[in-house]
């Protein structure tokens, strides 16, 4: 019996991740003049990234080229509108350069080091054993109130550009949900250090215990 050859790129989750990279350039195009529509398209996008993630459970897809696919539109995606906002404020651009590189770096950080070193040895830095990221991985509530909290204070920074909303307390909607979500972000930002702290001296091991090998086979 033959056997029947897979194609991952057609899996149902990826053709998910195809249509939040589409919705995520129509965003961009849109983010500098129109911002309903770019707020629509983006926030869509970010919707799809949990549809595409029950879909490859549900179907038995998960693939390493899916979950590459998701951090890549993630980090695009923040990217993309950490650029915006600092056109929109021009003052605060080194914060919004150093979020943006934060994010990228320490994602890809964790990502890489996650795959390399494949979980085999007990000398990699597990920061889930810590109370406190515990409760980050394993609590989906915190997990999403974290990450809800994060967009709700950039997105409504951008909001805020084209409209102030209705008034509570002498503020506008957008600029106050800024303001409560802002420790949130900052909170999010620190955890996005610490990952890449990790994820550098988990690579530092990887790294020692390679040359350990190489030493070992000359020796012999």
């Amino acid at each position: 019996m033959a056997e029947t050859k897979e194609n991952v790129f057609l899996f149902v989750p990826n053709i998910i991740g195809y249509g939040r990279i589409i919705l995520a350039l129509l965003s961009f195009y849109y983010m500098s003049t129109h911002c309903a529509l770019a707020v629509t398209c983006y926030i869509v996008s970010a919707l799809l990234d949990a549809i595409d993630g029950h879909a490859a459970r549900y179907f038995n897809q998960s693939t390493k080229f899916g979950s590459m696919l998701d951090q890549l539109t993630d980090r695009a995606g923040t990217a993309a509108l950490m650029m915006t906002l600092a056109t929109f404020y021009p003052k605060y651009t080194f914060w919004f350069q150093i979020s943006m590189i934060i994010d990228i770096c320490c994602h890809w950080l964790y990502l890489h080091s996650t795959i390399l070193q494949g979980k085999t040895s007990h000398k990699f830095i597990d920061m889930s054993e810590n109370p406190v990221m515990h409760l980050y991985y394993t609590n989906k509530t915190i997990l999403f109130l974290m990450c809800a909290g994060n967009e709700a204070f950039y997105a409504a920074l951008y909001v805020s550009n084209f409209y102030t909303g209705f008034t509570i307390l002498g503020l506008g909607i957008f600029p106050l949900i800024a303001i409560l979500s802002a420790p949130v972000a900052l909170v999010k930002t620190l955890i996005s250090v610490l990952h890449g702290i990790v994820a550098s001296i988990n690579l530092a091991t990887i790294d020692l215990k390679e040359r350990a090998a190489i030493s070992a086979k000359q020796s012999n």
